[in-house]
């Protein structure tokens, strides 16, 4: 599988400490991390997935970022709508896309012990990818067994 990790610089900290779990991750279970790319903060992440997810070559995504409480609820705000955009897109594209952004409401020392999310999310990534592989769009004949089968049943 080839994949590509898109990851913020805000809490570069944290994040760069993903970055290198979710490679790791990679090489382990042999898929081939085509891009990773750098944007601004958790909320760009889902444009940069798209455009890589239109790409032949990329069939699927991880995006890894950290979302820590600050004095507002910004941080809520910024992962409802960036979890949202990410779903829509996978959904859109058909191809998946492992979550690997944590937050929000986590202090500094919570979102560092968070980092193995970024593993995970590739392993959902792959995971998924395979389970799509094996999903296919029944024939008109299967369709009609299928039919004929479940009013044998009932």
């Amino acid at each position: 599988m080839r994949i590509a990790i898109v990851a913020s610089l805000f809490n570069r900290d944290v994040v760069d400490l993903m970055v290198e779990r979710a490679l790791a991750r990679a090489r382990e279970i042999d898929a081939k991390v085509i891009a990773v790319v750098r944007v601004p903060g958790a909320f760009e992440i889902p444009l940069a997935v798209q455009r890589l997810l239109e790409r032949d070559d990329v069939d699927g995504a991880v995006a890894v970022g950290a979302v820590i409480k600050g004095e507002t609820p910004h941080d809520e705000t910024i992962m409802h709508a960036t979890s949202h955009a990410l779903m829509e897109i996978g959904v859109r594209t058909g191809k998946p896309v492992g979550l690997g952004i944590t937050g929000p409401g986590m202090t500094d020392e919570q979102a560092m012990a968070r980092i193995d999310r970024a593993a995970r999310a590739v392993d959902a990534v792959v995971a998924m990818d395979r389970l799509l592989r094996g999903l296919r769009p029944l024939s008109p004949s299967e369709l009609e067994t299928e039919r004929f089968n479940s009013d044998r049943s009932q």
